[in-house]
């Protein structure tokens, strides 16, 4: 006896469901997100090493020969990105409701301040590659601005007058100590003299936003959104609703590249100067407004795998995790945070989804950029290699994952990998 047309097509759609259920599961985002910052803390010594000998130490207390000792772990250095892995690290603790990620932090910065003394007069014999030079040199925004944002965050679960001092240093030195071009906007003698560089947003304004709030000293907010005016003034692209890497102010002239994770500090500084800006500010708006032009402009380029490309106009170029972690956060958090349109979320669904299929068992996270300067010529960014587990992907994964979960516990639902 043959089946009735709506028995079969019954059948068929239940034969459809089976085979959805058996290929599709729900993204555990707690749990990748557990898996990276696990793996960062299982592959942090806090220990010294003799780059001589092998030998290895607990503290630089007593020991001799500092110009042969280093730091053993890589999250352990005073290097940006390490600020930019405390801020993710912390937040990963807020959204789990679990010290262990903000006490790997604190500890950390403990680990770096109870040891830089030992290296302070290879610093000031000029000694080449010592250890923490960055610490104490203070001579760009890269030494200072991501680090510092990162001990603020550290400085508010553990207080240190060696914290303050530092933080109050650095700030003095972004006030008044980096190059400026003559209205304000922060900028960097190269690769030629007075070069504004995208990337300098977040190294300057998530610190400075941050000192505004702890100090009540409102020149610390006027600063950061002289800055968001001005780099948009300065690097947006109205023709492809992105932003240029760099300006070369001495022939008034853009870049050549729409570099995928200059335009992610860019969100990220963005949304961190919001997060701690007063609710009643006037220029609120304004730069929810900038914030919403940027992930509506980007999102254009999003590839049909969730991520985004190392050159964003560029598809071509190799799809990139790092930019992909940075702008799924900012539109996540903005979300959240009720800055705009809840139904911006499926965007940062599709990143979240392609970054999380990246993974590693392990927790490790692949296809990150590497440290990238300014080149004129398009083929360097292309060819820049993109390497397993490099930290300049790391904190902006763990805020992306930070805030898809604040998303779904929002009811905008669990999302499914197909």
């Amino acid at each position: 006896m043959t089946a009735s047309p709506i028995r079969r097509a019954l059948i068929l759609l239940w034969l459809g469901f089976i085979m959805f259920s058996a290929t599709a599961q729900t993204i555990n985002t707690e749990e990748v997100l557990r898996r990276v910052a696990d793996h960062v803390i299982a592959n942090t010594s806090f220990q010294f090493v003799n780059a001589k000998t092998g030998e290895k130490y607990n503290s630089t207390k007593g020991l001799s020969n500092p110009a042969d000792i280093h730091t053993d772990s890589k999250y352990n250095r005073w290097e940006y990105v390490n600020g930019v892995l405390t801020v993710g690290m912390i937040q990963t603790a807020e959204v789990l409701n679990d010290k262990k990620y903000s006490d790997y932090s604190v500890k950390n910065f403990d680990f770096i301040f109870s040891n830089v003394g030992l290296f302070e007069d290879l610093y000031k014999n000029k000694t080449p590659r010592s250890e923490y030079t960055a610490y104490f040199r203070m001579g760009s925004l890269d030494d200072v601005g991501a680090m510092a944002a990162g001990l603020c965050d550290v400085d508010a679960l553990s207080h240190q007058a060696a914290y303050r001092a530092y933080l109050d240093k650095a700030a003095n030195y972004i006030s008044k100590g980096q190059l400026r071009l003559p209205d304000g906007t922060l900028s960097r003698p190269e690769p030629r003299y007075m070069t504004l560089w995208a990337d300098d947003m977040y190294m300057s304004i998530p610190f400075l936003a941050r000192m505004g709030k702890m100090t009540g000293d409102a020149k610390y907010f006027d600063d950061c959104i002289k800055q968001v005016e001005n780099f948009n003034k300065y690097l947006y692209d109205p023709a492809t609703g992105l932003y240029f890497h760099n300006y070369y102010s001495d022939v008034n002239m853009n870049g050549v590249a729409h570099w995928g994770r200059c335009n992610g500090w860019i969100a990220l500084a963005t949304v961190q100067l919001l997060n701690n800006l007063p609710a009643n500010h006037p220029k609120r708006q304004e730069l929810i407004n900038y914030l919403l032009r940027q992930i509506v402009g980007y999102s254009r380029y999003q590839d049909q795998t969730g991520l985004w490309h190392q050159l964003l106009d560029k598809p071509d170029s190799y799809l990139e995790a790092s930019v992909t972690a940075m702008f799924t956060y900012a539109i996540a958090k903005a979300v959240n945070e009720g800055w705009i349109n809840k139904t911006y979320i499926n965007i940062a669904r599709q990143g979240w989804k392609g970054l999380a299929a990246k993974i590693t068992p392990d927790g490790q996270m692949p296809d990150v950029c590497i440290g990238t300067g300014i080149e004129d010529d398009i083929k360097f960014y292309y060819t820049r290699p993109a390497a397993l587990n490099d930290t300049h992907g790391l904190g902006a994964f763990l805020m992306a994952g930070s805030e898809m979960l604040r998303a779904e516990r929002n009811n905008y639902g669990p999302l499914l990998a197909k």
